[in-house]
C-alpha cells in the first residue's frame, strides 16, 4: 500500500495572488527594457523616451486589473486533473482581457504616451512567466506525490468494465496523484478477486467501514443505472461520512470524447464511438509505423550485425528466435527476437514454473537461468526486440501496442482481458514506459485498454520518447 504523508498545498489562492503580482511587474519592467532600454523593433512604434517610473502607476493598475480578471476566471480554482495546456489558456485569456482593457482605457486618455509596442511584450512576458511557474508548480506537485504527499484515497464501488476504465485511467495518470485503496463488487467473485494493485474489498455492504478504515476520501461509483436505489444509498452514506461520491455514468464508460450527440427534428440521439483509433487514424498509424521502422532498420543495421555475431560466437543455435504470438482479434502471427536463451529453453519451462515472478498468465524470472550470456544484457537494453521491426513492415505489429501474448497465455485470459486483443500488438506500449516488468497482468491489461480508449497520435509519441531512456537503463526489463 501507497505509504500517504501530510499534505503540502502548493496550490493556496493567496499564495498564487502574490506570486502573480510579482510576475507580473516582472514582465512589466522587463517589456519595458526591452523596448526602450534595447529598443527593439522601435521603428514600428516611434515615441519619445518615457522613464520607468512614468510606466510605474499604469503597470500598478494592470496588476490590479490581471489579478481580478483571474480570479473571475477561475485560474486560482485549479481541479486535480486540469492540463497545463487548460490552465495556460486561462492566463492568456485573463492577460488579453486585461491588456485590451488598459490600452483602450490609456490610449482613449493620452493616445501618444505609451508605447504600444511595450504592451505586446508586456502581454506576451506575463504569459511567459506565469506560464513556467505553473510548469514548476506541477513538476514539483508530481515530485510529491511519487513520495506519498497530497494523494486522494479513493475507494472504488463497482469492479465491471466502468469500474475497470476507472482504474485504467488512474494507473496511467499517476501525475494525478490518485491512490485507490480497493473496489467493492457485489458479485462475490468480482468482490473477491483482486485486479492487480486494487484489492478487492468485498461487496457494497462494506461501504462505510471501508470508508472509514482506510481514511477514504473520495469514492467513485461506477455501477449500473438499474442500481439508482444502491447507488442513492452510497451517495448518503458518503455524505454521512464526510467523503466525497462521484458517479461514472456506465454507459459512457467514462470516456466522454467517445460519446457522440446528433437529432432528429430536435430529438438528441446519444451513441457511442468505437474505442481506438478511427480508419482514417490506423492508415496515419500504420504509415508512420511503415516509415520509422524502414528507418530504424536502416540505421540500425551496423548494431544489427553486430548483436548477431556476438550472439552466434556466444552459444550454439540460430541468431533469431521464432515463436507464435497472438495477434490482432486473435490471428497467430510468427515474432521475430534475436535468441537470448540457450537452444532447448522452451523444454525446460515447465520445470522452471516454480520460480516465476509475474502473475496471471505470464512467465517471467528475473534472472531467468536459461539466459546466455550475451543475451542477458540484450534482455536488460530490450534490443532483442530489434528484429520486430521487420514484423511492423508485414503489418503483423506496430511500434506502440499491446504486447502480443503466447497461445496458452491468451487461453487463460478472462473476458474483459481480450479487450487487448482489440488492437494491433506494439513493440513497445504504455506498461512498458510505467513500469514494464515489474506491473502485474492485470494492471497491464488495464494500461493497454486505457492507451486503445484514448489513442492519438501524441500519446503513440510520448509513449515512444519515454521507451528510449527506460531502455537504455533497462528498469524493469528481464
Amino acid at each position: 500500500m501507497t505509504l500517504v504523508r501530510r499534505e503540502i498545498n502548493l496550490q493556496r489562492p493567496v499564495w498564487w495572488l502574490l506570486l502573480d503580482g510579482v510576475l507580473i511587474n516582472a514582465a512589466s519592467a522587463l517589456a519595458w527594457y526591452i523596448r526602450y532600454e534595447l529598443a527593439w523593433f522601435r521603428s514600428l512604434d516611434p515615441v519619445f523616451y518615457t522613464s520607468l517610473r512614468a510606466y510605474a502607476p499604469l503597470f500598478a493598475g494592470l496588476t490590479a486589473l490581471l489579478l481580478v480578471v483571474l480570479s473571475a476566471n477561475g485560474t486560482y480554482n485549479v481541479r486535480r486533473g486540469l492540463s497545463w495546456v487548460e490552465e495556460m489558456f486561462r492566463v492568456a485569456n485573463g492577460a488579453l482581457v486585461a491588456l485590451v482593457l488598459l490600452v483602450a482605457i490609456t490610449f482613449f486618455a493620452r493616445p501618444l504616451a505609451f508605447s504600444r509596442l511595450l504592451f505586446f511584450y508586456d502581454g506576451v512576458l506575463i504569459v511567459a512567466l506565469l506560464g513556467t511557474a505553473r510548469a514548476v508548480r506541477r513538476l514539483l506537485e508530481e515530485q510529491l506525490r511519487a513520495r506519498g504527499y497530497n494523494l486522494v484515497r479513493v475507494l472504488i464501488v463497482g469492479g465491471g468494465e466502468a469500474g475497470r476504465s476507472v482504474m485504467s485511467a488512474i494507473m496511467a495518470q499517476p501525475q494525478l496523484g490518485y491512490d485507490v485503496v480497493g473496489f467493492l463488487d457485489d458479485d462475490p467473485q468480482v468482490g473477491s478477486t483482486d485486479i492487480g494493485r486494487y484489492r478487492a474489498l468485498g461487496g457494497t455492504s462494506q461501504f462505510e467501514s471501508v470508508l472509514r478504515s482506510e481514511r477514504v476520501r473520495e469514492a467513485i461509483i461506477t455501477l449500473p443505472w438499474h442500481q439508482q436505489p444502491v447507488i442513492g444509498q452510497l451517495m448518503a452514506s458518503s455524505a454521512r461520512c464526510g467523503v466525497a461520491a462521484r458517479v461514472v455514468p456506465d454507459m459512457f464508460q467514462l470516456n466522454l470524447s467517445r460519446v457522440t450527440v446528433d437529432e432528429i427534428a430536435g430529438v438528441p440521439l446519444i451513441g457511442l464511438k468505437d474505442s481506438g483509433a478511427g480508419t482514417g487514424g490506423r492508415v496515419v498509424k500504420r504509415s508512420i509505423d511503415l516509415v520509422l521502422a524502414l528507418l530504424l532498420l536502416v540505421s540500425a543495421a551496423p548494431i544489427l550485425a553486430m548483436i548477431a555475431l556476438l550472439i552466434a560466437v556466444d552459444s550454439r543455435g540460430p541468431v533469431l528466435f521464432s515463436q507464435l504470438r497472438v495477434g490482432w482479434h486473435g490471428r497467430q502471427f510468427r515474432m521475430l527476437k534475436f535468441r537470448s536463451m540457450q537452444l532447448g529453453a522452451e523444454e525446460q519451462l515447465p520445470g522452471l514454473a516454480s520460480l516465476n515472478e509475474a502473475s496471471g498468465p505470464l512467465f517471467k524470472i528475473r534472472d531467468d537461468p536459461r539466459h546466455t550470456r550475451v543475451g542477458r544484457w540484450l534482455r536488460r537494453l530490450s534490443w532483442d526486440e530489434l528484429p520486430q521491426l521487420v514484423n511492423v513492415l508485414r503489418g503483423e505489429m506496430s511500434l506502440v501496442g499491446p504486447r502480443p501474448g503466447l497461445p496458452v497465455e491468451v487461453e487463460q485470459y478472462q473476458e474483459w482481458h481480450r479487450e487487448r486483443l482489440h488492437a494491433v500488438p506494439g513493440i513497445t506500449g504504455l506498461w512498458q514506459v510505467s513500469g514494464r516488468s515489474d506491473v502485474s497482468f492485470d494492471e497491464m491489461c488495464l494500461m493497454d485498454i486505457y492507451y486503445m480508449q484514448n489513442w492519438s497520435l501524441a500519446l503513440d509519441t510520448t509513449i515512444l520518447l519515454r521507451t528510449v531512456p527506460r531502455a537504455l537503463f533497462g528498469r524493469g526489463a528481464y
